[in-house]
């Protein structure tokens, strides 16, 4: 991270991320990826593997993941007038005023498209396959698009879309093998744009040792839009419009996180999405549970009220991913991390390696 140490400003959060740091393939065992250990308290750094949590995380230790699941959102097709290339990302299902069901899309393709147009959805063989209109432009580029039919919209897009893969990751391009790796384990409740990358290095065996070794786990629901991953487009990171996303935080777990604090153990969040989604259960002051959107932004100065650890993938300069992990593990702390996660050949977002931070 360059710049003057100033952090409030975003350049703070900025750094020199080579291109060949970006993994560009998941591993075969999802467990041998490389993990940074680092503790809070001591400011020190351990290189370790995510097969060694079950040696770093203790008795009454809680795990609390995101059990959120990918939808295929990407759409590929053609615009009907003029025949060109056109590609869209699914974002969310919204109603309108009238009720009439709609959909966010981000939208790519030479030219101005204008409402009213339609687009031919195409699938992996070129066939036509569905209709889309364009009804209106909405915030962050974005376009409410009318399916053009009554077909439930996961449904549509188990039918047509593929697997939404990062720009950074092959262009976007995905394959078949990226239709199980790009999805957690966890993976039961559709509705995300992206996958909780954090979550995606688990594997059923390592989650029995996880339990063997008495570590427990709860889920919290957070369906992560595209806008996690944009950076910081102003100057000050507080002039920055935080994106907002759906969570919800049972029962369970909220009881779960009582009963490890009771026992003195650690809430230890795997992933930003299970980090805000927890904070903001917290932040409301719910007594039970909460459903609902969440639009926390978490910054120096923030004061964490559940979580104890954060286990988390190495993330994009200049976002405010990099502000969260910035300000729950200390600047220097991280600063010197990821010099040290380059400089010793870590692999980067989504398909990389990751970081624990005690």
């Amino acid at each position: 991270m360059t710049g003057p140490a100033d952090l409030t400003t975003a350049e703070f959060y900025d750094y020199d991320l080579p291109e060949s740091s970006i993994a560009q393939e998941p591993l075969a065992d999802r467990a041998a990826a490389r993990l940074l250990v680092l503790d809070r308290a001591t400011q020190s750094i351990r290189h370790m593997n995510i097969r060694d949590l079950p040696k770093i995380l203790e008795p009454n230790d809680l795990m609390v993941v995101n059990d959120s699941r990918v939808v295929p959102a990407r759409l590929h097709g053609r615009r009907a007038e003029t025949d060109g290339r056109w590609e869209g990302l699914f974002l969310a299902e919204v109603v309108s005023d009238n009720g009439r069901r709609l959909l966010r899309l981000l939208s790519k393709t030479r030219g101005t498209l204008r409402v009213g147009e339609r687009i031919t959805v195409i699938d992996k063989d070129g066939g036509d396959q569905a209709a889309l209109e364009l009804v209106a432009r909405d915030t962050g580029g974005t376009w409410l698009v009318d399916p053009c039919s009554d077909e439930p919209t996961l449904d549509f897009l188990s039918r047509v879309g593929r697997v939404p893969l990062p720009g950074y990751i092959r262009e976007g391009i995905a394959r078949r093998e990226d239709v199980e790796r790009y999805q957690t384990v966890f993976a039961e409740r559709p509705g995300s744009a992206a996958a909780p990358t954090a979550g995606l290095h688990f594997t059923p065996s390592l989650l029995e040792e996880l339990q063997s070794r008495g570590v427990k786990r709860a889920e919290v629901t957070l369906h992560v839009g595209i806008d996690t991953f944009r950076p910081i487009g102003t100057e000050k990171i507080d002039e920055h419009a935080m994106h907002s996303e759906w969570c919800a935080v049972s029962e369970e777990t909220v009881a779960a996180v009582r009963r490890t604090q009771q026992l003195s153990g650690r809430v230890v969040a795997v992933g930003t999405t299970a980090v805000r989604s927890l904070e903001t259960a917290a932040k409301v002051g719910t007594a039970e549970s909460y459903v609902g959107s969440t639009d926390l932004y978490i910054r120096p100065g923030y004061s964490f009220c559940a979580v104890d650890g954060m286990l988390t993938n190495f993330h994009m300069p200049r976002t405010t991913l990099m502000v969260l992990v910035s300000t729950f593990a200390g600047h220097d702390l991280i600063k010197h991390a990821y010099q040290e996660a380059i400089r010793t050949g870590y692999r980067f977002l989504s398909y990389g390696d990751a970081m624990l931070i005690l």
